[in-house]
């Protein structure tokens, strides 16, 4: 069975304009892959008026211009498959995709997604395709020759003017900086062109809020009332559990396994380090607390074994895909219940899984623990990282620090 291309207007996905993407779908074996289609180093997308107006037949212009460079990237598809002895669609994208500009962006964000998505890290992968529609609507095409100090102001200044705060434009530009990195490395971006850094373009960074608990607020968490066996009393123990267990995030709560506890010790790596570091990354150990264990034997799985997972959550999760879906939503309704608690206790914060980890080093610091060790217990490559994490949330230290100059006041 030969293989086909053609040129499609994929409808399953609407843009924010209405608009469609254009692929190529390439069939073989009746089964089919999609293919973005790339035209002057654009991503094509029309709107089904547009569409049928250029496969019509007596197409005007511009549609008859589209449909020309459509059908000349058709036959170019086609060319590649006949070049193929056994087919394969590896090859394919090998063969069709050396052909592609690579100087273009938006093509190595693609590509860079798509490796993403086949290593099973479906949330980067979405964080990344948000990062590139952005910049596509920002300005189409790009080149990397087009990404200068220059033109990193402009969009920062345009994502402000579209009320987005600098948190969002921060996470956008760090996927840029990944994807020219990557090209730098290729050697596709020269030294001399890279935009970031000192003196170029630097990155901002969102405003820093209160993150973290002190001992008096966690300890009203902790005796807070909740009626046993319900989804609050089960959000406020993996909370704790967090907050006990080295502020391990909700997605290594959930991959944790027996074999990861021994004689009354937890050793872990986290998801996010393995995936994201390029040297060996060092095991997360702790002694489990009493507490914790208690939570573990209230929620945790009956019968625990070396390779079975410690909370049932993912015990018949078959995909990645599935895997973050269970993993968000437990996230999700953690966070609910525990901002009802809040709002109960009258504790002026977010009360997120996200503060039980900020409030153990925090806790940490303050009981006169080492930098060095609250980085090794949060698993941190980088010390600047920890360091972020501890400045990020002491300015009730700070004023107390400031109140104390004028202490003698008070007698």
């Amino acid at each position: 069975m030969n293989a086909t291309a053609t040129i499609i207007l994929d409808t399953r996905r609407e843009k924010a304009d209405g608009r469609f993407p254009i692929k190529i779908r390439i069939t073989f074996n009746r089964r089919s892959k999609y293919y973005s289609a790339i035209v002057d180093n654009e991503l094509v997308a029309l709107s089904p008026d547009e569409w049928e107006k250029v496969v019509g037949p007596k197409p005007r212009s511009p549609y008859k211009e589209i449909g020309q460079a459509l059908k000349a990237l058709e036959h170019k598809a086609g060319g590649v498959i006949k070049e193929i002895p056994l087919f394969s669609f590896a090859e394919f994208e090998k063969r069709f995709k050396s052909n592609r500009n690579k100087n273009d962006v938006y093509s190595s964000f693609e590509d860079y997604i798509k490796s993403l998505q086949e290593e099973g890290r479906i949330t980067t992968a979405l964080s990344y395709g948000n990062a590139l529609s952005s910049l596509s609507k920002f300005r189409k095409p790009l080149l990397f020759d087009d990404v200068t100090p220059e033109f990193l102001h402009k969009y920062e200044k345009w994502m402000l003017g579209n009320n987005k705060s600098l948190t969002t434009i921060g996470f956008y530009l760090r996927s840029l900086r990944t994807i020219i990195n990557e090209a730098k490395e290729a050697g596709i971006v020269k030294p001399e062109q890279y935009p970031f850094g000192t003196r170029r373009y630097t990155i901002p960074k969102g405003r820093n809020v209160k993150k973290a608990l002190n001992l008096s607020q966690i300890e009203k968490i902790y005796y807070h009332p909740v009626e046993e066996g319900t989804m609050e009393e089960k959000a406020r123990d993996l909370w704790f559990f967090s907050y006990l267990c080295n502020g391990m995030n909700i997605k290594d709560i959930c991959l944790l396994k027996g074999k990861n506890i021994s004689n009354g010790k937890i050793s872990f790596y986290r998801a996010k380090t393995k995936r994201t570091t390029r040297i060996d990354p060092k095991p997360i150990e702790f002694i489990l607390p009493a507490e914790a264990q208690q939570i573990i034997d209230k929620w945790g799985n009956k019968y625990i074994g070396s390779e079975s997972y410690v909370y049932p959550f993912l015990n018949d999760c078959e995909t990645p895909t599935r895997e973050r879906q269970i993993i968000n939503q437990l996230t999700k309704n953690i966070n609910t219940y525990m901002k009802r608690i809040a709002t109960e206790l009258e504790l002026d914060i977010n009360l997120t899984t996200y503060v039980a980890r900020h409030s153990f080093s925090t806790v940490l610091k303050r009981s006169g623990a080492s930098k060095e060790y609250i980085q090794e217990s949060l698993g941190h490559q980088d010390s600047k990282t920890t360091e972020h994490y501890l400045d990020s949330f002491e300015d009730d230290i700070k004023k107390q620090f400031s109140n104390s100059l004028l202490a003698f006041k008070k007698n």
